[in-house]
């Protein structure tokens, strides 16, 4: 058979009502209607600090009283960064001509001005987001105020063994390289969605990171839950028993996957929220039950006995991980060049899940997940593995 010539090929172009993150943008309008992590609550001082989140540059400050404010970085008066401000008792003061905004944007100080702005400041209100701590993460609401739903909270964190806590973490679990991953959000979300790539990447290319049934090709059925898509995944083991192994991807970027190192069975005990630092750019915060400080750290990916960062590129190229298979498809992958098989049902039900999302909040609707009032915040999750019987395999 003669060869493709590469030659021969179109413009690449990629899908970018599921892509692109900023103001105005399909997804970036579905992605503002829900709550995201933008910071450990540790990292919200006296000393401002620039968090970027969906493609915005805002300032997080702590104020004297403890209350956490997320503020649009450019102040209101001149444009200069609250970045350089100084925070006191009452919220943050910028650094030009003294204006002091508290945690809701208020202007409390312009003392340039008469009576120090005694008739002038309340006018004026510096924008930004409101936040809320939970899990020892802060998550921001950067959407439509009349459209802000409940924070969720999720069972496999709310219901702890004796001794257990809840430990956070902004080190990328999961993304098996930097803390900052140079690419799409969406080519490592729809990876939740795609278990056969583990006894491929993670069981042979990598050498076997998991336990030992993990490099087992698995039979999977995926479903669409009120949630978002999971992946009901069965291994066999032999002598009648089956690994069975619930993967969800939770709207909107929720993962939910049990440690594929542990020998032990259970619910899923760590969730990661995949945070779109921009279109090229994303983030990971997770936060997990842990009985012992430091215990999310000690999960991080190995290779050849090595975390990411200590491999030479040598080794990066011998022993490939996610990092590598993701970013290698570039800053955002070309959708149109792409031959998508069986294999790959998971992810195509997460993109139309989304597309249908997006068709929703266009048409004015609520999208999946939220929810408002007085209703129970609090979401169940199926996540988790189990040894089984052969006959139990759904």
């Amino acid at each position: 058979m003669e060869m493709l010539s590469a030659y021969t090929l179109p413009a690449p172009t990629f899908d970018q009502s599921l892509t692109l993150v900023g103001r105005g943008t399909p997804m970036g309008e579905l992605l503002r209607r829900y709550w995201h992590p933008v910071a450990l609550s540790s990292d919200a001082t006296r000393t401002p600090r620039i968090v970027t989140a969906l493609g915005e540059r805002l300032v997080l400050f702590r104020d004297g009283e403890g209350r956490a404010g997320l503020l649009h970085e450019r102040c209101a008066h001149r444009g200069t960064s609250l970045y350089y401000g100084k925070v006191d008792d009452r919220g943050i003061r910028c650094c030009y001509h003294g204006w002091l905004f508290d945690v809701d944007g208020k202007c409390l100080e312009q003392p340039c001005e008469p009576a120090g702005g005694a008739r002038t400041a309340a006018r004026v209100r510096q924008p930004g987001y409101p936040v809320q701590e939970l899990y020892g993460l802060i998550f921001a609401y950067m959407g439509p105020p009349e459209r802000m739903p409940l924070l969720p909270r999720y069972d496999v964190l709310e219901e702890l063994a004796p001794g257990e806590f809840i430990e956070a973490d902004d080190t990328s679990l999961g993304s098996g390289g930097p803390a900052i991953v140079p690419c799409n959000w969406l080519q490592h979300f729809e990876n939740v969605m795609d278990p056969f790539h583990v006894p491929i990447l993670h069981g042979s290319f990598s050498g076997n990171q998991f336990v030992a049934q993990m490099a087992l090709m698995p039979e999977v059925v995926f479903e669409e839950t009120e949630r978002g898509i999971q992946s009901i995944q069965a291994r066999d083991l032999g002598e009648g028993q089956l690994h069975r192994r619930i993967t969800e991807a939770v709207l909107p970027t929720v993962r939910a996957v049990a440690n594929p190192r542990a020998e032990s069975v259970g619910s899923c005990s760590l969730l990661g929220w995949v945070l779109p630092i921009d279109d090229t750019s994303f983030r990971i915060y997770s936060a997990g039950r842990v009985a012992e400080p430091g215990a999310l750290a000690r999960i991080r990916s190995h290779f050849n006995g090595k975390l990411w960062h200590e491999l030479t590129e040598e080794e990066h190229r011998e022993l490939p991980g996610d990092y590598e298979a993701q970013v290698g498809q570039g800053a955002i992958t070309a959708h149109s060049e792409e031959h998508l098989v069986t294999s790959d049902k998971g992810i195509g039900m997460l993109r139309r899940l989304y597309r249908r999302q997006v068709e929703r909040v266009a048409a004015g609707g609520d999208p999946i997940g939220t929810r408002f009032g007085d209703a129970d915040a609090l979401v169940r999750l199926s996540a988790g593995t189990a040894i089984v019987a052969a006959d139990r395999a759904a």
